[in-house]
C-alpha cells in the first residue's frame, strides 16, 4: 500500500477492498501528520517491507528551467537498448527509477551505440507524469540525469500533463530542483503483513520489522 502527502491532504491507497478496510480501522483515527510519519506507520501496523520515505515535488511551465547539451533520441518504451541499460545497473537503481514501467516514451543519451542515460514517465491519476530517470553508473557527474529528465518533462508539459518527481536520495532531489521542480510532498509505500489462515493483519509485534 501507499501512503501519499501533499501540503494538509494525505491519501493512503490499498490494492484491495480488504487491506483498505484493515487500513482504514486503523489508521483512520491519526492525524496526518502521524499518518505520514513511517516510525507510527510501523507501530500500528504490521510492516513486512518499507520503500521511502521519498519526496514528492512539482513543475510546471513557469517553473521549468530546462537543461541540455547532449544529443537526446526518444525510442519507445521498452525498447531493447533501454532493456540492456536497466539490466547494467544494479537491482535497486533499476526499479527504483521506474523506467520499467514508463507509458511515455524513453528520452535516451548515448556514448556509440550503447545507451548511458535514460528519462520518461508513467501516467498517474489526476495527469500527473511520473518521472524516471536513470543513468550508467560509469556515465554519472557529467549531468546526463538533467538532459534526459529535461525532455521527459517537456514532454510532459507539451502534453497538458503535470511533472512529478519522486526522490529518495539528495542526488536525485538535487537534480529536480535545478530544473525547477518544487517539493510539495512526501510518499512510502509498506507492504502489510496478513495471517493467511484469516487475511486479516498480524497484530503488531508479531513480525519483525525485517519480514
Amino acid at each position: 500500500m501507499g501512503i501519499v502527502s501533499l501540503g494538509d491532504a494525505v491519501i493512503a491507497t490499498a490494492p484491495d477492498d480488504h487491506l483498505a478496510g484493515i487500513v482504514r480501522r486503523v489508521l483512520g483515527g491519526l492525524s496526518p501528520t502521524a499518518i505520514t510519519d513511517p516510525a507510527v506507520v510501523r507501530d500500528v501496523l504490521p510492516v513486512g517491507q518499507m520503500l521511502g520515505p521519498a519526496t514528492l515535488a512539482y513543475c510546471d511551465t513557469a517553473g521549468f528551467r530546462p537543461a541540455g547539451s547532449e544529443a537526446v533520441e526518444a525510442i519507445p518504451a521498452g525498447h531493447a537498448d533501454l532493456t540492456r541499460l536497466l539490466s547494467r545497473v544494479p537491482t535497486e537503481d533499476a526499479d527504483e527509477c521506474g523506467l520499467a514501467d514508463i507509458t511515455s516514451r524513453a528520452f535516451v543519451v548515448r556514448s556509440g551505440a550503447e545507451v548511458v542515460a535514460a528519462a520518461g514517465y508513467e501516467m498517474w491519476p489526476g495527469d500527473a507524469a511520473h518521472i524516471g530517470v536513470l543513468t550508467a553508473p560509469a556515465h554519472r557527474g557529467r549531468g546526463l540525469a538533467r538532459v534526459v529528465a529535461t525532455a521527459a518533462a517537456a514532454d510532459a508539459l507539451e502534453s497538458d500533463l503535470l511533472p512529478q518527481w519522486r526522490a529518495r536520495i539528495p542526488a536525485s532531489r538535487r537534480v529536480a530542483r535545478r530544473l525547477g521542480f518544487q517539493e510539495l510532498g512526501r510518499q512510502f509505500s509498506i507492504r502489510v503483513v496478513t495471517d493467511p489462515r484469516t487475511d486479516d493483519a498480524i497484530p503488531r509485534g508479531a513480525v519483525p520489522d525485517e519480514a
